[in-house]
């Protein structure tokens, strides 16, 4: 099997990506008075899944930044997350579990973290290839936000995803080029790409 790394200008363009995510979703939280201080709750036990191959390669570059004592802890979570996971998700629940790279509140990965990770919270929208507009309202503390300042929902400010991921895919197609069709889909959460070690294929598919 080999290893899927990100070459270095693809990895910087997809912290560009991730900094000027950061700064959408500022405005838009700004604009509506959300902020993660003293809220109760912690999005960290959210069960998200993640879909490239290039963020799993991202994922790993921090991964591999940790001391040998915090990469065996993070791991050990990992593997602790998936069997647990998938022991809920067989009873028809879905996980809300902590996730492994979370220690004491913190991300041991922060600036490694996903899109999925970095867009939570706030109002959202996303226009599909088919035209379909769908929205997500944000967090719980946000909705209550929203609720209270705006008369209706939709006065609030959102922030639109369709732009970012479709940057997404096209990194995803930089890094797997023509070879795109031939590789297995990712649909995995944070703990699963870890618990797996970092994106690898077999060397038959990189040959045709």
């Amino acid at each position: 099997m080999k290893e899927i790394f990100l070459p270095p200008e693809l990895s910087q363009n997809l912290s560009d990506l991730y900094d000027n995510m950061e700064k959408e979703y500022q405005v838009v939280a700004d604009q509506i008075g959300l902020t993660c201080k003293g809220c109760p709750d912690n999005c960290c036990d959210s069960y998200f899944l993640h879909y490239t191959y290039a963020e799993w390669a991202y994922l790993w570059q921090g991964i591999r930044a940790l001391d040998d004592q915090r990469l065996d802890i993070i791991v050990q979570r990992a593997k602790s997350y998936v069997a647990e996971s998938k022991s809920l998700l067989a009873r028809g629940q879905r996980p809300q579990l902590m996730c492994p790279c979370n220690d004491d509140g913190l991300c041991m990965i922060y600036s490694h973290r996903l899109m999925i990770c970095r867009m939570h919270g706030i109002p959202a929208s996303l226009t599909r290839p088919d035209g379909q507009m769908l929205r997500f309202p944000g967090c719980f503390r946000c909705q209550e936000i929203v609720e209270e300042k705006y008369e209706i929902e939709t006065d609030a400010p959102l922030m639109d995803r369709t732009l970012l991921f479709r940057n997404l895919a096209g990194f995803e197609q930089q890094l797997l080029s023509d070879r795109r069709h031939l590789y297995p889909k990712v649909k995995l959460s944070i703990a699963e790409m870890i618990a797996q070690g970092p994106p690898r294929v077999d060397k038959a598919h990189c040959e045709r």
